[in-house]
């Protein structure tokens, strides 16, 4: 029954839901609009916001776990979205004539092709030597680093990966071979995020994203600050799809609102946390890998993530405010 009412929802996306790179070329234009209108910044100024963030605004942020991850609330918002997100997958799961399978084999890693050796060039690009000194000079640069009290950013997030990959593909060769491929499934997702670094940087430069948490949370109370952070941060992300950015954006206006009012700082640290994952439904970021795999785009599975999200929506409103 549930499959059948959601057909006409994917039909509609599948109309007027254009290619993920489109929407946020759109949302680029409207964040500049916005910034320009309500905070009264110039069209150059504006620009300047965009072009610094496009790669300098994607940070992590770390907070404490111990009296947010494992709360009473947050545990049981869990536990209930273990039990309802597989029963409602079920229920949506389409008929045999309109199902797609993806080819098993395609999942599988291929044994790594060396090549052949015919040249002195052959040997260092399947040289162990090579990537083995390589990766235990950036394993030794990231122990001394964190022994220091350097933190995670982006840079050094990256910077461990790449260390990782060196020394596990073993072999120069094996790792551009494994580039290639991964870029061919994951263009979508490489173009895609400096643009939301920029609309991150019009967002925190003009103060837009500052004026919308404030706006969404003006009435609040003790009782439902929580819900209103989860729905303002839910918004947020749209705009800023780095966690530990929109923290840093949103911060500033909910914690001294939730001073202000005695609320509960464990739940509404984790209404920011829980709106940030929950419209992430809509983004398939997490999944534009998979739909490569599957020879689907991402407006073929938006009808589904769009019950998800309301459904879930619920589950985490009903957790943040009455648990």
């Amino acid at each position: 029954m549930l499959a059948q009412a959601v057909k006409p929802l994917v039909r509609l996306v599948d109309r007027y839901l254009p290619d993920p790179y489109i929407f946020v070329l759109i949302l680029t234009l409207i964040v500049m609009a916005a910034a320009m209108a309500v905070e009264g910044h110039g069209p150059v100024a504006v620009i300047g916001m965009w072009g610094d963030g496009f790669w300098d605004l994607l940070a992590f942020c770390v907070i404490g776990t111990g009296s947010t991850t494992f709360a009473f609330f947050n545990l049981a918002i869990i536990a209930a979205l273990l039990v309802v997100v597989p029963l409602i997958n079920r229920l949506m799961l389409p008929s045999e004539a309109d199902s797609i399978y993806v080819d098993r084999a395609l999942l599988l890693d291929a044994a790594p092709e060396d090549g052949k050796i015919e040249r002195p060039a052959d040997r260092l690009e399947t040289s162990r030597l090579v990537s083995s000194l390589v990766g235990l000079a950036g394993g030794v640069w990231l122990v001394g680093y964190f022994s220091r009290g350097g933190g995670l950013t982006l840079n050094t997030v990256n910077f461990l990966f790449l260390t990782l990959a060196i020394l596990l593909h073993g072999m120069p060769r094996r790792l551009l071979a494994s580039l290639q491929e991964v870029i061919k499934g994951g263009g979508g997702i490489v173009i895609q995020f400096p643009f939301y670094a920029g609309i991150m940087g019009i967002m925190v430069g003009s103060g837009l994203a500052d004026t919308m948490s404030k706006v969404l949370l003006s009435g609040a109370s003790e009782r439902t600050l929580p819900f209103l952070v989860f729905i303002s941060a839910g918004i947020v992300n749209f705009f800023v799809p780095s966690g530990g950015g929109q923290w840093a954006v949103q911060a500033p206006a909910i914690l001294p609102a939730a001073h202000a009012l005695g609320a509960d700082m464990a739940r509404v640290a984790m209404a920011v946390a829980w709106g940030d994952a929950w419209t992430s439904l809509i983004q398939p970021f997490w999944v534009l890998p998979v739909l490569a795999i599957a020879g689907l785009q991402a407006k073929d599975i938006m009808g589904y993530c769009a019950v998800h999200l309301l459904l879930t929506g619920i589950i985490i409103a009903i957790g943040l405010t009455f648990l």
